[in-house]
């Protein structure tokens, strides 16, 4: 079932959203060669409950860390630990704050340092296809009018579309009705209605879209082990258009 929100629970997802927003900025400012992911979740774990809120991922279905980063080949759910993220790496930031048990989700990834030019490429027609998705997102189109402009976007580009996961609802629970998978035909789905509150969140590798998961049970990595990029926001469907309520003062990362 998918639940149109009320304006209460709107303002409540748009509080955990800002949040969310402006905890990838502080994160996007200290990735540089040297840190470790293990500190860029410190950091975000710190500042999450300095401003009232709570850190959703951490201890969801026994996740540890408040944020997934994910380095180069891992396309999701990668643990913090110790390693350094070296010049050259791409590092996915995947991070849920939430606010009176309302949630906001939203993912960047970033360059370390100098970044080859062909990733770079992935990281920006990732985030491009982000914002494709999002130009769908009107009263009166469906889902897969979202997940084909992702993936026709994607694949003009000769990459691989990740099939395993997908966008979803969000609201008091961080996953919802209905799904928001990056690959679809037009026109098929679910209807976008006014008062419904999405994630979408292409996840794009260079290489092929087949991933395997780790014995920890939660890194994913693409199975031809080659670069995947990831970029998400959190959208309220609107009469007048999408609501970008993750968006942060810089709307985007890769120019």
């Amino acid at each position: 079932m998918i639940d149109l929100k009320t304006p209460i629970e709107i303002e409540y997802i748009r509080q955990a959203s800002k949040l969310t927003a402006d905890t990838l900025t502080k994160l996007i400012e200290v990735v540089e060669p040297g840190i470790t992911t293990l500190e860029l979740d410190t950091i975000a774990e710190e500042y999450i409950r300095s401003q009232g809120g709570i850190p959703s991922c951490k201890g969801y279905y026994g996740f540890p860390a408040t944020i997934c980063a994910s380095v180069n080949e891992v396309v999701v759910h990668g643990i913090p630990d110790n390693r350094k993220l070296k010049n050259g790496d791409i590092i996915s930031i995947d991070l849920v704050s939430s606010i009176n048990g309302y949630h906001g989700d939203s993912c960047v990834t970033v360059p370390v340092g100098h970044v080859k030019k062909d990733v770079m490429q992935l990281l920006k027609v990732t985030e491009e296809c982000l914002f494709k998705g999002i130009e769908q997102v009107k009263v009166g189109n469906r889902i897969g009018d979202i997940s084909h402009a992702v993936q026709i976007y994607a694949e003009k580009y000769g990459y691989g579309v990740i099939r395993d996961f997908v966008g979803h609802g969000i609201g008091r629970e961080m996953h919802e009705e209905p799904q928001v998978p990056n690959f679809g035909h037009a026109g098929s789905g679910p209807v976008l209605k006014e008062g419904m509150v999405i994630c979408i969140e292409p996840m794009i590798a260079m290489g092929g879209y087949q991933i395997r998961v780790l014995e920890d049970d939660w890194t994913a990595i693409m199975r031809d082990k080659k670069p995947a990029a990831h970029f998400e926001h959190t959208i309220l469907v609107t009469e007048n258009g999408p609501d970008i309520l993750t968006m942060r003062d810089e709307p985007r990362l890769i120019k």
